[in-house]
């Protein structure tokens, strides 16, 4: 009898060994002072997000068995100067905007399953056009410094995160080549007419990295009864040891509007720091207009250790066509130039 207790009792065990899960707390509290200058005004705030965006988030994974794995990932957006959390939005369309002040899981809300043959994801995630954006931005498209091809982009709700989505990542190892696809849907009522499709969308990416390089392109589309949103990206970076070099491109429209982009810019590390600098522009074609925006953008990150960091960043905007971009919240005329900074200080948990 006691034998067959303990024979049980070592099954059991085994069987919760074989279906092993985890869940992990992290987030990041970002604190900067940022100032912007315009021509018309000026703002001086304590804001969030200068280094890394400000996040609160739960992730876990379960092992299924068999090489099958299950988890998810909830994360919410705030803004810790406040203590407010960020606006969602609910089916990728102007008029689902939703939350904001309370916290809501706006920056990715999935379940996926995983194996060998890739990652199937479903729920609120990031675009696989955004990644390139962030990737190869040494800004990584947060605070005063970050990329135009981002900040001035016309593609609007999608531009970063989609919302009823369905999503595949490729697996890790086909020799350097990576990729994912998404699906998104509106979910508008079928006789809505010229709005049934609102809202519904796809996008892929694929790229290659082997050693130092790393390239890739992402295509994307979304509908609108206004006009279809595209959003076409291709960026690349090379690690030279002493510096990381990286650029982009981009190609967006929507509607009647043509947009297009560049970014080139490097990090280089220093000690326990590592300066960034950025080049980037975007403009616009609306008929016979053709607003443009370049930015210079110079930052210094001192890492006092792995999860915590001061940082300083200085951008300068130059307008032209009737463009009015302004830095950190201030308001500037058309054609006038804006100056931002952020110094702040960043800690991950």
């Amino acid at each position: 009898m006691k034998k067959t207790l303990i024979a049980l009792a070592a099954l059991a065990v085994t069987s919760v060994a074989s279906a092993q899960s985890s869940v992990t707390l992290f987030g990041v509290v970002d604190a900067t002072y940022a100032v912007g200058n315009g021509s018309i005004a000026d703002r001086t705030r304590l804001h969030n997000s200068g280094l890394t965006s400000s996040r609160f988030g739960l992730r876990g994974k379960e092992d299924l068995g068999g090489g099958l794995f299950a988890s998810f990932w909830l994360e919410a957006g705030m803004n810790n100067d406040d203590g407010s959390g960020q606006a969602s939005n609910t089916n990728n369309q102007a008029g689902g905007a939703t939350g904001g002040g309370g916290l809501t899981f706006n920056r990715r809300s999935t379940v996926s399953l995983e194996s060998a043959w890739g990652e199937l994801r479903l729920g609120r995630d990031y675009t696989p056009q955004f990644w390139n954006l962030v990737q190869y931005d040494p800004f990584g498209v947060v605070g005063v410094g970050n990329t135009l091809t981002f900040t001035n982009a016309i593609t609007a709700t999608t531009t970063a995160r989609s919302s009823n989505g369905i999503g595949y990542i490729l697996p890790s190892n086909l020799g350097g080549f990576f990729g994912e696809f998404q699906y998104h849907m509106g979910e508008n009522l079928s006789n809505a007419g010229a709005t049934a499709d609102d809202g519904d969308g796809y996008g892929g990416r694929i790229g290659y990295a082997a050693g130092p390089f790393s390239v890739a392109l992402a295509l994307s589309r979304t509908d609108y009864a206004a006009g279809q949103v595209r959003q076409n990206n291709l960026g690349g970076a090379y690690n030279l040891g002493f510096a990381k070099l990286m650029a982009q491109i981009s190609k967006d429209s929507a509607g009647a509007a043509d947009g297009s982009g560049w970014l080139v810019g490097g990090q280089v590390p220093v000690g326990a720091g590592e300066f960034r600098l950025a080049v980037s522009q975007y403009k616009v074609e609306v008929g016979a207009t053709e607003p443009r925006a370049r930015k210079l953008s110079l930052g210094y990150v001192h890492n006092l250790s792995k999860r915590t960091a001061l940082y300083a960043t200085f951008a300068r905007v130059s307008n032209s066509g009737g463009a009015t971009t302004a830095l950190n919240a201030s308001v500037t005329g058309a054609n006038q130039s804006s100056t931002g900074y952020d110094f702040g200080l960043r800690h991950s948990f």
